[in-house]
């Protein structure tokens, strides 16, 4: 291992390349910055090396996981994966300690723990958590740190915020795209890495590859990594007439083994042959007993002829070219009895075949002429001819008119055995036996017969039609044509001319007149459909009356009829809803319908609603009815009333009204005389609940502070309004040696003030000033003079706090109704 503590200056040129374009990072300026700062502190790092693998690690900065990630690569592969416990081991011993760690290439994304740098998961077993980790603070610590000589837990992980300051920890890969060969995955270890090859692969770098054994010349293969190698494939096939035993298709497998055994080829087969009965079987096999190209010749004993291919050979299909032939026996030509005559066969290979005898005799009444024994020879034929039995003969019979006489001749023309059949010309049937016969007297069994027309049922005209016939043989007789033709309003349903066929059958059904039929009527939406059929439903002068539910009108005619053309003498009508008079929503209202013919027609509905303030005069909901009228007038919207409002006692009343007088919204402002107040709200709304938002006010009395008499002043008071109100005067005086200081008079205002302030009645002191001035001269002038100048200010401090006091006097809570004198009058502020 060797430690390095400088770089060279070509790579402190590339570093500090980087941070003159510091968005080659990927990132942002600030952490571009601190990659650059990183970057040129890397000539620093210091480098440990084992083989091929080499880990970095930074002494000089501490950065962010994604800052280290960007970092490592930048200048390395990525930030360490971790193989294996002997890496972590070797990390933890070689690693120096530093108090933040070192960041490692394991990241949270999407909620799994994944190895950065191959986006794999962290699987359970490679796990190397420290205890009670990791615990994700915070749902926020997705970047992993390595503990380095830690105390506890040294070489565990340890789950951190991703934007804390570690160490990066790198690592260089010794592993390149051309490591293995191509063929394996590259593994790293420390020092070194090894190859884990892929299947059908083998060798340090998986440069060699797994062979199977070679197969013999005829496969047509495919050798993508050499002859015979991994993944070659073989395809065979037979030449035509041959067969594979074994799979078509083989490939050489990892284990070096072919997917099966080589297939062989082998001759197609055909079914085995069997010698046929009185014949013979000789075979040529080339590629095995009835194989393909097999050959096999057929041959039959004296007497029996071969009855198929001579020679078969076995196709490339497996199948012979043609059936196994036969061998039968040569046939003789087939003898018949003898009219009025015998046969007597002997058959070993078959009727009338190789080897058969036959013998021969007559009937009493016949004489044979020929041979009485045959005998079928080797070369089909018999030993003579067949003899004969000639019989007796019978008069000539004639043909009968429109007639046929067919003849069996046994013996020769009208003899003993000879049937003549009698037979009529199309149309025509026999009158007498159908067959005579020759017998042995020589005379027939019977009279010839004679023809007569044959005749088809009677016909009769058509209900609603005619009949006219044409008869050439006779009424309703073989070729009688009749024609048939229906009345006005009917049309002809079956054929229009009929003819009597030779088996007395017509060509047809006589037809019938059925009425014309018009296109079927439906009773009308809303409506109901009756109908009168005079020849079946919907058809000629059948009439249809249309009538419509309650509510609904009939658009077209009443009644439609058939006519003969097929065709109603107008349009079915339509049952259309009986209209209304078209509604209008109210004024200050609105109008909401349900309409379910049509607008304003039978069985809409409209509802009517007044908007708040208003009430609706009326019905609240009209229907359209079956007369075109509505349930009831249409309502209107009146405004909500208020209860009347009257001017107050002493007062005003002033209103405004929008839709009435004391009617929704109607304003009312209330006012009071002078020298009253008003008790209440001065305006009120009409609200659309028919309420005022207040009481009316009330007007009351202003009232002045009450006045108190006392010795020795007299007070005498009048209230016209109530005790001490607007209007009261109270009138003052003295009584005697007192005069009065003050007004004699107030009145209480209309502000609730006495017109002035409440008089005193003081002593009469001048007696006694003029003796004192006797006796006392100038001395007591000045005396007199101090003492008045005294009492001058006394009084205007009296004065001052009198006004004071009656600021603060409270308004009269009683109302008393008398005039009351009393002696010493002072303002009561206590009432």
């Amino acid at each position: 291992m060797r430690v390095e503590a400088g770089r060279s200056a070509l790579e402190m040129g590339s570093a500090v390349g980087l941070c003159s374009s510091p968005r080659a990072w990927g990132c942002d300026w600030n952490i571009a910055r601190l990659l650059c700062f990183a970057a040129i502190s890397w000539v620093l790092m210091t480098q440990m090396e084992v083989g091929a693998w080499t880990y970095h690690y930074g002494d000089k900065s501490d950065y962010s996981w994604e800052v280290a990630r960007n970092f490592c690569r930048s200048f390395y592969t990525d930030l360490v994966a971790i193989q294996n416990q002997r890496e972590i081991a070797y990390l933890n011993s070689v690693l120096p300690h530093h108090s933040t760690y070192y960041w490692i290439g394991i990241r949270k994304i999407n909620k799994v723990w994944t190895w950065v740098g191959t986006s794999k998961a962290l699987t359970k077993e490679a796990e190397n958590w420290a205890s009670r980790e990791p615990n994700n603070k915070g749902r926020n610590q997705d970047c992993v740190e390595m503990y380095i000589k830690r105390k506890e837990d040294a070489g565990k992980w340890n789950d951190e915020r991703c934007q804390k300051k570690k160490r990066a920890l790198c690592y260089q890969a010794s592993c390149q795209s051309s490591s293995c060969s191509q063929r394996g995955d590259c593994i790293e270890t420390i020092g070194n890495y090894t190859c884990d090859c892929y299947p059908g692969f083998y060798g340090p770098e998986c440069e060699h590859v797994v062979r199977c054994k070679n197969l013999d010349p005829g496969p047509d293969c495919s050798h993508p990594l050499g002859e015979y190698s991994y993944n070659s494939t073989c395809k065979f096939q037979c030449q035509e007439g041959f067969e594979l035993q074994g799979l078509d298709m083989l490939q050489c497998l990892e284990s070096g083994n072919w997917t099966a055994e080589a297939p062989e080829c082998a001759a197609v087969k055909c079914p085995a042959l069997a010698t046929p009965g009185r014949g013979g079987l000789n075979c040529t096999h080339w590629h095995g007993d009835f194989t393909y190209n097999s050959t096999c010749a057929f041959s039959c004993e004296t007497g029996f002829v071969r009855n198929g291919s001579e020679t078969l050979e076995c196709t490339a299909l497996g199948q012979w070219t043609g059936l196994p032939p036969l061998c039968e026996a040569i046939k003789c030509p087939v003898l018949d009895s003898l009219s009025r005559g015998q046969l007597n066969c002997s058959h070993w290979h078959g009727d009338f075949m190789y080897n058969s005898t036959c013998a021969f005799s007559c009937e009493t009444g016949f004489v044979r002429i020929g041979l009485e024994t045959l005998e079928c020879t080797a070369l089909g034929q018999w030993t003579g001819s067949p003899p004969l039995c000639e019989a007796v003969k019978c008069p000539v019979l004639a043909t009968p008119s429109r007639g046929q006489l067919n003849c069996t001749h046994w013996h020769g023309d009208f003899t003993y055995n000879s049937t003549c059949a009698f037979s009529c010309e199309t149309g025509f049937v026999r009158n007498g036996s159908e067959m005579l016969e020759c017998t042995a007297l020589g005379q027939w069994t019977g009279h010839p017969p004679h023809c007569e027309a044959v005749k088809c049922p009677v016909l009769d005209s058509p209900d609603r039609g005619q009949l006219n016939c044409t008869h050439r043989h006779g009424d309703f007789t073989y070729t009688s044509t009749c024609a048939f033709s229906c009345e006005t309003g009917f049309v002809r349903n079956g054929s229009e001319t009929l003819e009597c066929m030779a088996l007395g059958q017509w060509t047809g059904r006589p037809p019938r007149c059925e009425a014309v039929k018009c296109p079927v009527l439906d009773s009308p939406d809303r409506g109901q459909l009756n109908c009168t059929h005079r020849h079946g439903d919907f058809t000629y002068t059948s009439t249809c009356a249309f009538s419509c539910e309650t509510g609904f009108v009939r658009n077209g005619s009443e009644t439609l009829e058939c006519t003969a053309l097929g065709q109603w003498t107008g349009r079915p009508p339509r049952c259309e809803a009986v209209k209304c008079p078209v509604l209008d929503s109210p004024g200050r209202g609105q109008l909401n319908c349900t309409h379910w013919h049509g607008d304003f027609t039978y069985n809409s509905t409209c509802a009517f609603s007044c908007e708040m303030g208003f009430v609706r005069n009326g019905s609240e909901m009209l229907e359209c009815t079956a007369l075109g009228q509505w349930s009831d007038r249409p309502p209107r919207c009146g405004a909500v009333m208020c209860p009347g409002l009257a001017a107050p006692g002493r007062g005003r009343l002033n209103c405004t009204h929008w839709h009435g007088d004391f009617a929704y919204n109607s304003t009312c402002a209330f006012s009071c005389e002078t020298g009253f107040v008003q008790n209440g709200s001065e305006t009120v709304e009409c609200t659309a609940l028919g309420q005022w938002t207040g009481s009316p006010p009330l007007c009351e009395v202003m009232r002045c502070p009450k006045l108190r008499g006392l010795e020795p002043i007299l007070m005498n008071c009048s209230h016209p309004l109530g005790s001490f109100s607007y209007g009261s005067v109270c009138r003052f005086h003295c009584t005697q040696g007192y005069f009065l200081n003050g007004t004699s008079r107030v009145q209480c205002q209309p502000d609730a003030h006495w017109s002035d302030k409440m008089p005193t009645c003081q002593e009469e002191e001048a007696p006694y000033f003029k003796q004192v001035l006797l006796y006392m001269g100038g001395g007591a002038v000045a005396l007199v003079a101090l003492l008045l100048t005294g009492m001058l200010i006394a009084l205007l401090i009296k004065r001052l706090s009198d006004k004071e006091e009656e600021k603060t006097l409270l308004n009269p809570t009683s109302d008393l109704g008398v005039t009351g004198v009393f002696t010493n009058a002072t303002f009561d502020s206590n009432l």
